[in-house]
Order: C-alpha cells, then sequence, then structure tokens
C-alpha cells in the first residue's frame, strides 16, 4: 500500500505550522494549537504535534476514531443527546486556543449516506456557538485557523484514481514539490493579493456571469472587499467576497458534484429572484438538497468566489470541497457559497459591527455554507460604481 514519504508529510506539517496558522506568519513561540485528525492520519499527525513543539507552541490534539464512528452515533443518539452542547467545556477550548487544525482523512465518504439528513442538521445547528466564538475570535485577530487533507485510499477511489496519484495531485497543488513550499506560498499570495487590490480598486457594484449554463448577476454590495490568500485553506488559490445576498438573480447550474452528509450531490442547478433561491434542482439527491436549502437562509448566497487556472496547480477531481473549489484545470473555476457570509470581505472595522448592521448591508448569517462548483468557459462582467461595465475573467483568468 501506498504511504507518503516521512520527508513529504515534514514539509506539509511545517506548510501549516510556520506558514498557514498565523496568516502566512506561522505560529508564535507560547501559541496553543488545537489539532483534530482522524486516527488514519496519525503519520501526519505526529509530524504536526513534533513541528509544533520545534517552534515552541503548545500542541492540544484530538485524533477521531475511524470505523463507523459518526453514523453509529446517528443511530444511537436520541433528540437530546443530537442538541447536546457542552458549553462550558467548548468555551474554555475557545478562549485557550491560538489555532486550529483540521485534517480532512476520509475513511468512508458514504459512511452517513443512509442517515437521515435531520440528525445531522440538528446536531451540526447545537454547535453553532462554537462557531460564533471562533469567529468572533479570529475577527478581533486573536485566532487563526487551517485545513488540510491527508489522502486515504477512501478518497483516491471516490476521486477515480490510485492513492499514488491522489497524494501526487496533493503534493503539487501544495507547493510540496519545491525546495522551499513556504517561499512558493509566499509568491502565489502576493499574486493574489495583487488581484483583490485590483478588484477594490474597480469599486464593483454588480457582477453578471455568462456561460453555456450560466447567466447570474450577483449584486457585490456596500462596504465589501475581496479576499485571498488568508492561508485559512491548504491550498487556496481562489478570490472571494460576501455579497448582498438581496441582489442575485438568474440561473446555474454545477457541472462538479459535491459531496455533503455522507452523500455526492450531482448535476444542481439553481435559479434565484430577487436574493432568493426559488428553484433547486439535482440530477442526484436532490431530496438533499432539499433539506440542505430548507434550513434558515440556506436559500441566499454567502459567498462569490473566482480561481485564476494559471495559479492553481489542482487539475483533477478530488472529491473534497477543499480541493474542488480551487481547482485551475482549463477555464479555472467559478464556486458560489449558499448559507454563511464571511464577515473579513467587509471592508471596515467587524469588531464595532452589532447582528443588525450585518444585516443592513446584506450579510446573510446561517448555520450552513455548502460550496458548488463551475469549471466550465465563462466570462465575468463587472458594472462599475459611475455604471461602466467592464470585462474581469474571461477563460479561466483575471484580466488584470
Amino acid at each position: 500500500m501506498f504511504k507518503p514519504k516521512k520527508e513529504v508529510l515534514e514539509k506539509y506539517a511545517d506548510l501549516l505550522v510556520n506558514f498557514a496558522l498565523g496568516s502566512g506568519e506561522g505560529i508564535k513561540k507560547g501559541d496553543v494549537v488545537y489539532v483534530v485528525a482522524e486516527d488514519v492520519a496519525k503519520p501526519f499527525l505526529f509530524e504536526i504535534r513534533n513541528t509544533i513543539l520545534r517552534s515552541g507552541g503548545f500542541p492540544i490534539i484530538k485524533m477521531i476514531p475511524t470505523g463507523n464512528w459518526d453514523k453509529t452515533f446517528f443511530e444511537l443518539a436520541n433528540e437530546d443527546q443530537l442538541k447536546f452542547f457542552p458549553k462550558k467545556y467548548n468555551k474554555a477550548l475557545v478562549d485557550l486556543a491560538d489555532h486550529y487544525v483540521g485534517i480532512i482523512a476520509d475513511t468512508d465518504l458514504k459512511e452517513l449516506s443512509k442517515t437521515d439528513p435531520v440528525k445531522i442538521l440538528k446536531s451540526k445547528k447545537a454547535g453553532k456557538p462554537m462557531r460564533e466564538w471562533m469567529n468572533k475570535k479570529e475577527n478581533a485577530g486573536k485566532f487563526t485557523w487551517t485545513l488540510a487533507i491527508f489522502g486515504t485510499e477512501a478518497m483516491a477511489k471516490e476521486a477515480n484514481c490510485s492513492l499514488e496519484e491522489y497524494w501526487d495531485q496533493i503534493v503539487s497543488a501544495c507547493f510540496l514539490d519545491e525546495i522551499d513550499p513556504k517561499k512558493k506560498w509566499r509568491e502565489t499570495f502576493k499574486n493574489l493579493s495583487e488581484t483583490t487590490k485590483w478588484l477594490d480598486s474597480l469599486k464593483i457594484s454588480e457582477v453578471r456571469v455568462v456561460g453555456e449554463n450560466i447567466d447570474l448577476q450577483v449584486r457585490i454590495g456596500e462596504k465589501r472587499k475581496w479576499v485571498a490568500g488568508s492561508g485559512r485553506n491548504i491550498p487556496s488559490f481562489e478570490v472571494f467576497t460576501s455579497p448582498d445576498w438581496r441582489g442575485t438573480n438568474g440561473f446555474i447550474k454545477f457541472n462538479n458534484p459535491i459531496y455533503r452528509y455522507g452523500n455526492f450531490v450531482k448535476g444542481a442547478k439553481f435559479e434565484f429572484k430577487n436574493g432568493i433561491l426559488i428553484k433547486a434542482t439535482a440530477d442526484e439527491n436532490e431530496n438533499l438538497l432539499k433539506k440542505i436549502i430548507a434550513q434558515k437562509n440556506a436559500n441566499k448566497l454567502g459567498e462569490f468566489s473566482l480561481t485564476d487556472a494559471r495559479l492553481s496547480k489542482i487539475r483533477r477531481f478530488m472529491a473534497d470541497i477543499l480541493y474542488d473549489e480551487n481547482v485551475g484545470g482549463e477555464f479555472g473555476n467559478m464556486h458560489v457559497a449558499i448559507g454563511a457570509s464571511y464577515h473579513d470581505t467587509f471592508d471596515g472595522d467587524s469588531m464595532k459591527m452589532k447582528k443588525s448592521d450585518w444585516k443592513i448591508l446584506g450579510f446573510n448569517e446561517s448555520v450552513e455554507h455548502l460550496d458548488f462548483i463551475n469549471t466550465e468557459k465563462k466570462i465575468v462582467i463587472a458594472t462599475l460604481s459611475n455604471g461602466n461595465k467592464k470585462k474581469i475573467y474571461e477563460n479561466g483568468k483575471f484580466l488584470i
């Protein structure tokens, strides 16, 4: 069986701990780093723990057992157990941690395929306070996080490739084949920063995306900025903002499947009118899609994103949203997310904002945030604040 080389995992761990965390700066001596991974990723977890120690940090490790762990929970848990939230424990953990590392290492992507989605959604909703605490701490500049993949046989199988081929894509996408991956990422983030500055300078009020299966208008909204290269995901090549959900109109069909709650939703198509998702269909698992959208405010747009094909080294479907939303390929990709907005796209001091302020500006609030991806040929035309129109993206490239 294929296993990633130790030197690859060492570079990978160093990239996460000493670059991705701290928004490109890495951790500082004395920082507390909370790491969560499944037991199949133990070799990687070892290297992450060791890297944190060498860097002067304090690791807190949570290793989750594999083998129907989640499935049996939802089979056995009663209503109270589904909604159980250890408030004091979780609040203390958020207060203590300076950083969080999440390692995705699925051993059965369809483990929850027969689990009632309503149960999963109830459990997820119960954890909302913890996500709000983490967001508040992050907005205050006192907390950073990152997500990464440890490739498994199950993930490779869903991506229709061997485990070695799957890891080849991880290595290439994360620049782990470079002598100094961190240097390459700094160069990439500099490039992304130039793109976001250019987009901000245009003062875009609205974008229209047109392609064979797309005609979608998205209002960017007031007090917005474009964001990229924060280190929150490794790899990450996307440039995104959280639009004013109220100005979304048109339709889009997504040619990439997305994985959620133990199932792949394939061939999803959305139709928006005055900000509301009025029609959602899918070729596969449409029932699951409709249950997701039925959650509060999950029928509204929370994110609009574009990826430049020249930057991303992701060339294949990986059966995980972390990679699939950053795919490059021939025409780059555009993805949108229904559900929660990102407050770091607010052009101002988010710590001074109240819930009512976010609502006034059209930032969406929801327990859900689910990305849908289109990698087809398209053009993006921006309407600027002065009424002029400008083509900003074509054939997978920003026209900077």
